[in-house]
């Protein structure tokens, strides 16, 4: 038995209030955190459900913004950052995926406002202190305790109208949280085992709701291992995935969930050369193949997107997207130049197993 390394574990600071029907108690905790009114955010697409959730608030609501685009625009940031002053609301409510949530951060970051995140996918960005913003080509991140909502509502019924598509897709990148978090240079035993147990509850989860998407039980599974994956997401540092994940949102404006299921495989393969130990959470919950190979065959089997080329991606964009990748350095556990980037794209683009 070897003995545990030294770690830090910050703790989980967002309050979490998990089940089905939560939706309910929605104004308790508005209540709980002294606010009033809200200023609720979504996408266009769910314009229909945020203003239901502002029928249901009442007077509480302060206002409607359903502009939340993908990757977090900073103009768009900068019109809800204006909608939420003239409303005079006191805290902002997202209702949705990443892009709802991601633009609630933004808000929070630059007002100080209160958030309550009420995810409706398997993102799992509801749990971090992480922003990332596009502006000018380019996505950037950035982590400040601001950033984090103060509490989350999971309500499995929430889910059970997302397309299974999405749902195949968000699950996978709900997944790439965990993967990264196992090798992460700051991880620790607590987030080990929580990403551990993620990827065991969608290995177990998704090829049940590819099958029947309103299977309940699946889908409370499902919505336990993404708020799992969005906890690990927020307490370890994320690596080459991610980085290469935010290089094609960012400059190619490439699907976000959809980037995360194709790259995955080919990321984790890529690491498990040096980190296969680490990464055997993966093989033993997907089958026992090697993590990039148990990953690939995974998202075949249930049907997710595994090329990068059917997003409109050319080999020349290919060639752009490594020297982004490489611009700045950040921590991975194998080592990797321009080359190595634009090898493991070419795989992703054509849909090539990973060896590993």
């Amino acid at each position: 038995m070897t003995s545990t390394r030294a770690f830090i574990f910050p703790g989980i600071r967002s309050r979490v209030v998990f089940g089905a029907g939560t939706l309910s108690q929605l104004a308790p905790e508005m209540e709980r955190l002294g606010r009033k009114r809200a200023l609720l955010l979504a996408t266009p697409q769910q314009r229909n459900d945020v203003d239901a959730l502002a029928d249901r608030l009442g007077s509480a609501t302060a206002g409607v913004f359903a502009g939340a685009v993908m990757h977090t625009p900073v103009d768009v940031t900068r019109e809800a950052v204006a909608a939420y002053a003239q409303s005079g609301a006191d805290c902002v409510i997202a209702l949705g995926g990443g892009s709802s949530i991601g633009l609630g951060k933004a808000i929070a970051l630059r007002t100080g406002a209160d958030q309550i995140a009420i995810p409706t996918t398997y993102a799992g960005s509801e749990m971090t202190d992480i922003l990332g913003e596009t502006s000018a080509g380019e996505k950037t991140t950035r982590r400040d305790p601001a950033i984090l909502p103060e509490t989350v509502i999971y309500d499995v019924d929430l889910t059970l109208s997302l397309p299974k598509e999405m749902t195949v897709a968000s699950g996978l990148n709900a997944i790439a949280h965990a993967a990264e978090a196992l090798y992460a240079p700051d991880r620790n035993p607590i987030l080990s085992l929580m990403a551990a147990d993620a990827v065991r509850a969608f290995a177990a989860a998704l090829p049940v709701l590819v099958a029947d998407p309103f299977d309940r039980g699946a889908r409370a599974d499902a919505l336990y291992g993404a708020w799992l994956c969005g906890a690990v997401l927020g307490g370890a540092s994320m690596s080459l995935h991610h980085k290469l994940c935010h290089t094609l949102g960012g400059s190619f404006d490439t699907p976000h969930a959809q980037t995360h299921a194709i790259l995955l495989p080919h990321t984790i393969g890529f690491n498990a050369a040096v980190a296969g130990d680490l990464l055997a959470p993966i093989s033993a919950a997907l089958g026992g193949a090697t993590p990039g190979k148990a990953l690939h065959r995974f998202a075949a089997r249930l049907g997710a997107p595994t090329r990068l080329r059917d997003f409109g991606l050319t080999e020349a964009d290919l060639d752009r997207a490594a020297a982004i990748a490489v611009k700045n350095t950040y921590a991975n556990p194998r080592a990797f130049g321009q080359a190595e980037i634009r090898a493991l794209l070419q795989d992703a683009w054509a849909c090539t197993e990973p060896p590993l």
